[in-house]
C-alpha cells in the first residue's frame, strides 16, 4: 500500500468510527422502540441526530437532507429537524479556511482579494461559502469544500446502506437498491467543482435570453476542483415573500417553475436539489440559482415518458401509461401496481390537467404530497413493493421540492398553460441533439 493509499485508508477508518456512532445510535434507539417496547422521545432523538449529522458534515448529512424531502420516508419529527441541515449547518472556523484556501490557491492566496470574510455566509453538507472582494472591486462568493470529503464519501456510502436497511425495516413499499445507486453517483459528482463549473456554463447557455433567472459567473483562475469562485448575487430568501401580495407570490412561483423545467424539457437536465438554500429572490422577483453539483441528465426517451404519462392520465389510457413507466425504467408493472403508481402520478400531474388558475394542492399543511404518498406506500407494501429506477429519484425529488415551494407561497397559477408552453414543441430527437451539442461544448 502506498503512503497516499495508507493515509486515505486511515481517514476512512476514522470516518467509519465517527459516522458509525451516529448511525448506530439511530439504529439502536429505533430497534429498542420496535422490539423492546421502550418509549422513544422522537422530538429529542431527532434533534440529537440533526446535531450529530451537522457536526460530522459530509455525504451522510446530504443523505439526511434528501431523506427529509421524500414524503413518508421518515417520521414528521425527523423530517422537520433534518430540513434544518439544508442551510444551517455549523461552519468551519477561520484556521480551517486559511489552510484550505492555501491548499487550493497557494500560500499567497490572500493577495487575490481586497477583503475575504472570515465568517462563512452559508455552511452546508460538503462545503461553505465566504463573501470576498477582488482587486477589481468585484464582489464574489468563494465556495470551499471541506477537507477529506473523498474519504468521507467512501466511508459514508457504506453507512448509507445500513440507513436504508433501517428504513426498509419500517417501510417495505420502496426498495432502495436503485435509490442507493443514484445517490452514490450524484454524491461523487458533487465533490467535483470542475464539473459543477461546467454545469453552470450549461445553465448560462440555456438561460442566455431569459430574464427571470440569474446564473453566477465563475472566475476560472480562482477556481479549482475543490474551490469555486463566483460572482456574488444579491437576493432574499424565498420565505421572506410568504406574506407578500398575491401577484408577487405568483410571479415568483412562475419564475421558479420555468427555472427548473425549461432545462428539463428543452435539454433533458434538471437541478435535483430545490431546497430553500439553493436560490434567492431579487428585487425584480427573478431567481438567483445556486449549487449546480446535484444535476441529473436524462435521455430524450425519459422526457418523452413524462409527457406520455401526462396524456395517458388525461385520456385514461392504461397501455400508454405502462409504456411511459417503462420509458422511465420501471419493470414488472402489474395492473394492481399500475393503479397504485397512477395515484401518485395523478397527484403530481393534477395541477397541470385543467386550464384554470389554481393552487398546487388544496391543502397548505404538511409536506407536499405527504398524505397521498402515505396512501401509495401503504398500498405498495401490500403488493410487495416497487423498485423505482434510479433516473426517477431526483426527478421525483424536484417535483416534491418545488411543490413545497409553491405551497409556501400559496401560489395560484395556471400551471396547465405553463406546462403546455414548455412541451408544445418537444421533439425527442432534437432534444438529444441539443443535449449532445451542449455537453460537448463544455466537454462534460
Amino acid at each position: 500500500m502506498s503512503d497516499s493509499e495508507s493515509i486515505s485508508f486511515s481517514k476512512q477508518i476514522k470516518r467509519y468510527a465517527k459516522v458509525g456512532g451516529v448511525v448506530g445510535k439511530l439504529a439502536t434507539k429505533l430497534a429498542s422502540q420496535k422490539y423492546l417496547g421502550i418509549k422513544l422521545d422522537k422530538d429529542k432523538h431527532a434533534l440529537e441526530i440533526r446535531n450529530a449529522l451537522g457536526n460530522i458534515k459530509g455525504p451522510l448529512m446530504k443523505v439526511a437532507q434528501l431523506s427529509a424531502t421524500i414524503p413518508d420516508l421518515l417520521p414528521d419529527e425527523y423530517a422537520r429537524e433534518l430540513m434544518h441541515l439544508q442551510s444551517n449547518a455549523p461552519p468551519m472556523g477561520w484556521l480551517f479556511v486559511k489552510r484550505r484556501m492555501s491548499a487550493e490557491l497557494s500560500s499567497t492566496w490572500q493577495k487575490n482579494f481586497v477583503k475575504f470574510d472570515k465568517e462563512a455566509t452559508k455552511a452546508a453538507s460538503l462545503g461553505q461559502v465566504h463573501r470576498a472582494i477582488l482587486l477589481n472591486k468585484k464582489i464574489v462568493a468563494c465556495k470551499l469544500q471541506y477537507p477529506d470529503m473523498e474519504s468521507a464519501v467512501s466511508a459514508d456510502l457504506n453507512q448509507l446502506k445500513m440507513i436504508f436497511s433501517i428504513y426498509q425495516t419500517y417501510n417495505k413499499a420502496i426498495k432502495t437498491e436503485e435509490v442507493y445507486k443514484e445517490v452514490t453517483q450524484r454524491l461523487k459528482e458533487e465533490l467535483n467543482y470542475e464539473r459543477e463549473r461546467k454545469l453552470m456554463q450549461i445553465f448560462s447557455n440555456i438561460f442566455l435570453n431569459s430574464k427571470y433567472v440569474n446564473i453566477p459567473e465563475v472566475y476560472e483562475k480562482l477556481s479549482t476542483k475543490r474551490l469555486l469562485t463566483m460572482s456574488w448575487l444579491d437576493g432574499q430568501p424565498l420565505l421572506n415573500f410568504k406574506d407578500a401580495r398575491k401577484e408577487v407570490r405568483n410571479t415568483i412561483a412562475k419564475n421558479m417553475f420555468y427555472t427548473w423545467y425549461k432545462p428539463f424539457y428543452e435539454y433533458g437536465i434538471i437541478h435535483g436539489d430545490p431546497h430553500l438554500g439553493n436560490y434567492t429572490i431579487t428585487k425584480d422577483l427573478n431567481i438567483n440559482l445556486f449549487d449546480y453539483g446535484c444535476m441529473r441528465i436524462f435521455k430524450g426517451k425519459f422526457i418523452q415518458g413524462v409527457i406520455d404519462l401526462y396524456f395517458a392520465l388525461q385520456k385514461n389510457d392504461n397501455s400508454r401509461a405502462i409504456h411511459a413507466y417503462e420509458q422511465w425504467g420501471f419493470k414488472g408493472i402489474t395492473k394492481a401496481k399500475l393503479e397504485v403508481l397512477n395515484k401518485w402520478a395523478s397527484f403530481i400531474y393534477s395541477p397541470l390537467m385543467k386550464d384554470k388558475i389554481q393552487k398546487i394542492q388544496e391543502s397548505d399543511n404538511g409536506i407536499y404530497g405527504a398524505s397521498v404518498a402515505s396512501e401509495v406506500h401503504r398500498e405498495l407494501k401490500k403488493l410487495g413493493g416497487v423498485k423505482p429506477p434510479k433516473e426517477f429519484v431526483f426527478m421525483d425529488r424536484a417535483a416534491v421540492g418545488l411543490g413545497s415551494v409553491f405551497m409556501h407561497l400559496k401560489a395560484e397559477v395556471n400551471w396547465y398553460q405553463i406546462f403546455h408552453q414548455l412541451i408544445q414543441n418537444f421533439d425527442e430527437k432534437k432534444l438529444n441533439q441539443r443535449q449532445q451539442k451542449t455537453l460537448k461544448l463544455v466537454k462534460l
